[in-house]
């Protein structure tokens, strides 16, 4: 039996690399710090937990996310599989009772004849083939040797955290349940939304900008200067929701809070703003406010959120948080293989690479576990064509200017043009994007060997 891989984390990404490496006949010991070594933003020791929101994005076909899913799936993900298998109401999102999902996926890993798990933090970054997936909270032990062993600094940004709210403190009499533009799986739709009039939003907004925030000033200086450059950065994806709104007045109701395609059932009218709640169990007895990231205090964040119409008596069962984000500059030191430049038995994976949203963070997973295994059999790694997602995410983490490189979630923009023809309407011209996509992945991985999950 060939040596064991070593994949180091057990989040979303090494996880899913960790599966695949097993599933191939390839043994595996994974390392997972916790419990005995806690991150700061982690709640449990289960494997692949939802640090942040628990929506893994849109499963809309002809949605870049979405064809990052139909990507996962015809592969064989794990986690895609216990996504589905743990999913709540989201309407076109899939989302999952997080809990429930990271049980799931520390069951099948744990119950692996393949996979040994090991409960220790990795300080050093040990020889045979390796799969580094420690995410963005890195230890700062294991960061300082991959900052060594990179031959310069990592780079970092911020990242934030949604508050969760007990479903039954909400006043139904105030708040609705409706999915944007009517779509969801639910008849009466899949979020529970909190409507704001032109009054009620400014109040909330100034209350908003004056609260008192837990001491970031350097980071916050940055975000304020529109600082892209140095060492430290932020990712515009995922801001905290005070420092949105000291953009301006209207920032918010363009953003996270807009009213579009939800009409109040008191007035029949769209109202100002909208705060939108989503599921965030099956029991429906939790939700989060989407979009709510925030570096506010407890204290101010439940008497500010508690300004929103239908949460005045909102219970907390957990509050918004910050926390810094560590990530490779991964132009300088990664194949789209995801293998280290300079040393082929040492791969990267998940959010450390720099790829964004848990879509992303899971099919890193998959290729890095894949390759791995490859390796460990004496095959050539897989290099996935950029006209797939999976392929377009790994070309950008390995070929982006290293001087500008900013993290990146799946989206249409970085998929090579459709030629010299393409559809006009931008749903037509996602769908061949989808149908490109497929097509070649299909082409690809059969080519390479490996098998293919076609009834999906």
């Amino acid at each position: 039996m060939p040596e064991k891989v070593v994949v180091i984390g057990a989040g979303l990404a090494g996880s899913e690399a960790a599966w695949q490496i097993a599933e191939r006949g390839i043994p595996v010991r994974l390392f997972e710090m916790r419990p005995e070594t806690a991150t700061g933003a982690h709640q449990t020791a289960d494997f692949a937990e939802l640090v942040c929101s628990n929506s893994l994005g849109s499963q809309l076909p002809d949605r870049a996310s979405g064809i990052l899913l139909a990507e996962l799936r015809r592969l064989g993900s794990l986690l895609a599989d216990c996504a589905q298998a743990t999913a709540v109401p989201a309407g076109g999102a899939l989302a999952v009772d997080r809990q429930a999902f990271s049980r799931l996926v520390t069951e099948r890993l744990t119950s692996h004849a393949l996979v040994e798990v090991l409960r220790a933090e990795v300080r050093e970054v040990p020889l045979g083939i390796v799969v580094v997936a420690s995410g963005p909270l890195t230890s700062p032990a294991l960061s300082e040797a991959l900052a060594h062993l990179a031959g310069s600094a990592h780079l970092y940004f911020y990242d934030a955290i949604s508050p969760i709210v007990e479903a039954d403190s909400l006043d139904r009499s105030i708040v609705f349940r409706a999915s944007r533009y009517a779509r969801g799986q639910a008849e009466d739709g899949d979020y529970l939304n909190a409507p704001m009039t032109r009054e009620e939003y400014l109040a909330f907004v100034a209350a908003l900008r004056s609260a008192e925030r837990i001491p970031l000033r350097e980071f916050e200086a940055e975000i304020r200067a529109g600082v892209r450059a140095g060492p430290d950065r932020f990712f515009e994806g995922c801001l905290p929701l005070e420092i949105l709104a000291e953009r301006g007045e209207m920032a918010l109701a363009f953003g996270p809070l807009r009213p579009v395609g939800l009409n109040d059932p008191r007035t029949g009218r769209r109202s100002h703003a909208v705060v939108q709640l989503r599921q965030d169990n099956l029991a429906a007895s939790l939700y989060n406010l989407v979009g709510f990231q925030t570096n506010l205090t407890y204290p101010e964040q439940a008497r500010v959120f508690r300004l929103i119409p239908g949460l005045e008596k909102a219970r907390f069962v957990r509050f918004g948080q910050m926390h810094r984000n560590t990530f490779l500059n991964s132009p300088a030191l990664l194949a789209p293989t995801l293998q280290w430049r300079g040393r082929e038995d040492l791969l990267f994976a998940g959010q450390i690479t720099g790829v964004e949203g848990y879509m992303g963070n899971i099919a890193t997973g998959l290729l890095a576990g894949v390759n791995a295994a490859r390796m460990a059999r004496a095959q050539t790694p897989v290099r996935l064509p950029a006209t797939t997602m999976l392929g377009a995410l790994c070309e950008y983490v390995s070929h982006a200017e290293p001087a500008r490189f900013q993290p990146m979630k799946a989206n249409l923009g970085i998929l090579p043009p459709l030629g010299d023809r393409p559809p006009r309407g931008r749903r037509e011209r996602a769908q061949a994007h989808a149908d490109r996509a497929r097509t070649d992945l299909d082409a690809a991985w059969l080519a390479a060997g490996e098998e293919l999950r076609i009834a999906t």
